[in-house]
């Protein structure tokens, strides 16, 4: 059935102050610039916000100065986030380094959901080599799928999207959304993701545009360099085709079902997306019942006919 979902993503320019000893006052200027980010978006009562990588970081701080002013934040940002979740019923994917009992960190994204509990962590697998010299952080080693109420939800951070490794795992749990908070933008490798993955996915990047792609690797909305945030709704009961195989299928499902069914052909790649509109059956219930071959088995098995028959 049609599983509408509604997605926010804000790329404001990281907020920069000067330092001052005064950190409560710092922490506080934090959570009021992202009051200010967030109601840009409230009023389209998304159900799901993205925000960048390192978002409650001052930039402009040292070293040094940066490490205190994490010491004094602890988790007050996230619950202020948190609390923004629960009085607005949406869950939000929070990014900002984590100070762990051991006094070192992770950069993570915290995954809160409507409720404003964590539903999941996600430690940065690849981390810029001076994340770790000079900030104290440490590499995740895990690359989980969390279930959230809108569906299944991989995260990635920044660096992490240059390394083929950490895609192929989520290619392998096959997550529904991808989301990627980044200071770094990424360009066609986004692209490249989305389409690898089998899945949609939601970029937001400090002071570059913000970007929602499907799984056939298009952008379907984007932020501008007028408003730096994006809201967009997506459809997540999906399926992906080859039109190999499924020519007469896809026709004789159209023919059956009307404009209860999409399916959408970005052209030159032979793969197509076919998503449910109806609320009484699911894309898979339509790829069941007229014996539609999925994207994935059509290339499994076209490995399996080359390894039986190769000279």
């Amino acid at each position: 059935m049609a599983r509408n979902v509604i997605i926010s993503l804000l790329g404001s320019a990281p907020y920069c102050l000067p330092y001052q000893e005064d950190l409560d006052h710092l922490v506080t200027e934090m959570e009021r610039h992202w009051e200010k980010e967030l109601s840009q978006v409230l009023c389209s009562k998304p159900d799901l916000i993205v925000v960048p990588e390192a978002c409650d970081r001052y930039p402009n701080f040292t070293i040094e100065e940066r490490l205190r002013y994490y010491e004094a934040r602890e988790d007050r940002v996230r619950d202020f986030f948190a609390e923004i979740c629960r009085r607005n019923h949406c869950n939000i994917a929070y990014s900002a380094a984590r100070r762990l009992p051991d006094g070192s960190y992770r950069n993570s994204t915290q995954l809160l959901d409507r409720q404003g509990n964590i539903a999941g962590i996600y430690n940065k697998n690849h981390l810029v080599v001076t994340e770790v010299s000079e900030g104290k952080m440490l590499c995740g080693r895990e690359a989980p799928v969390f279930q959230l109420d809108i569906g299944r939800v991989a995260c990635v951070i920044c660096f992490d999207l240059n390394f083929d490794e950490l895609r192929r795992k989520y290619e392998e749990q096959k997550p529904e959304l991808i989301l990627f908070s980044s200071m770094y933008h990424g360009g066609l490798v986004q692209n490249e993701w989305a389409y690898h993955c089998r899945s949609y996915f939601a970029g937001a990047v400090a002071g570059l545009p913000c970007t929602v792609i499907n799984p056939l690797g298009e952008v379907v909305a984007h932020s501008t360099n007028y408003y730096p945030f994006v809201t967009t709704k997506i459809n997540l009961d999906y399926q992906m085709l080859h039109l190999d195989f499924n020519w007469e299928k896809i026709q004789a499902a159209k023919d059956k079902y009307g404009s209860a069914i999409e399916v959408h052909d970005p052209g030159f790649v032979g793969a197509v997306m076919l998503t449910s509109e109806s609320e009484e059956f699911s894309a898979e219930d339509v790829v069941r019942e007229f014996g539609m071959e999925r994207l994935d088995e059509y290339f499994a098995r076209s490995r399996q006919c080359r390894l039986e028959n190769t000279e």
